[in-house]
C-alpha cells in the first residue's frame, strides 16, 4: 500500500506533485487546508503523509501534532528554505523528514521511496530480528519497542535508529553510516536531523540505566548505544 496524503495550499506544487507521483506508481489523494489534512490522516490508511508547514486554518505543525496523536504514520515535511527553525521543531514534533522549498520532484520520490522502504514490514523476517538490552525489547517483526515491558510509541525513524544503534551496542556508530541508512542519503554540512532524532529518541527511552548514559554522544563521530554493565 503505497497510498500517500498531500496537504499543502499551493495548487500549482501540487499539480506538479500529482504529475510525479502518478508516473512513478504513486496513489495519493490531496487536501489543502491544516484542518481537512488532519480528518483526512486520521480517517484513511497511508503510507506516507507529506505535510506543508504555512497552510491556512491550522499551520503544518498543529496538524503533525494533532496526527501523533493518534498515529505513528511517516511524515515528510515541506518546509521553507533556509528556515531551520521549522526543520528542528518538526523533527522534535515527530516528523521523519523534512525537504525544503523549493525542490527537485525527483528528490522528493526518493526521499518518499526512503521513508517507505524503511517503513515496510517484512512478513517473512525470520523471528531472530529481536534485540534485547537491558530494559528495551525491540521486535523487528512487529515492530514493537517495549522498555520494562511498557510499550513505547516511536516513530519509523526513531525505531530504525534505535535498531541501527541497539545492533551496534558498544560501539561507535558514525552519523555519516546513520544519516545514509535511517535517512536514505549522504550527510550534508549543517544537516542536524539525525541528531535530533537522537535526542527525541533518548527523551522516549530515558537518558541513562542503571546509571549509565543509554546513548552517548562521541563528539564529532557519532554515537554509541551502551551495554548492560556486567
Amino acid at each position: 500500500m503505497n497510498r500517500i496524503l498531500i496537504v499543502d495550499d499551493d495548487l500549482d506544487l501540487c499539480e506538479l506533485l500529482a504529475k510525479y507521483l502518478r508516473r512513478e506508481g504513486f496513489e495519493f489523494e490531496m487536501v489543502h487546508n491544516g484542518e481537512a489534512g488532519v480528518n483526512r490522516a486520521l480517517a484513511g490508511a497511508y503510507a506516507l503523509i507529506i505535510l506543508d508547514v504555512m497552510l491556512p486554518s491550522m499551520n503544518g505543525f498543529e496538524v503533525l501534532s494533532q496526527i501523533r496523536g493518534r498515529s505513528q504514520t511517516p511524515v515528510l515535511m515541506l518546509t521553507a528554505r533556509g528556515d531551520d527553525v521549522d526543520r528542528i521543531v518538526g523533527l522534535e514534533m515527530g516528523a521523519d523528514d523534512y525537504l525544503a522549498k523549493p525542490f527537485n520532484p525527483r528528490e522528493l520520490v526518493a526521499r518518499i521511496r526512503a521513508i517507505l522502504r524503511r517503513t515496510r514490514t517484512d512478513a517473512d523476517a525470520p523471528p531472530a530480528d529481536r534485540w534485547v538490552i537491558g530494559d528495551i525489547d525491540l521486535d523487528k517483526t512487529t515492530r514493537v519497542v517495549a522498555r520494562d515491558g511498557e510499550p513505547l510509541a516511536l516513530t519509523a525513524v526513531e525505531f530504525d535508529l534505535l535498531e541501527a544503534l541497539m545492533r551496534a551496542a558498544g560501539r561507535i556508530v558514525t552519523r555519516e553510516e546513520l544519516v545514509k541508512a535511517i535517512l536514505g542519503r549522504d550527510l550534508t554540512p549543517y544537516d542536524r536531523s539525525i541528531d535530533t532524532h537522537v535526542s527525541n529518541l533518548r527523551k522516549k527511552l530515558g537518558h541513562y540505566v542503571d546509571g549509565v548514559e543509554r546513548i552517548k554522544t562521541v563528539r564529532g563521530v557519532g554515537y554509541i548505544y551502551a551495554r548492560p554493565r556486567e
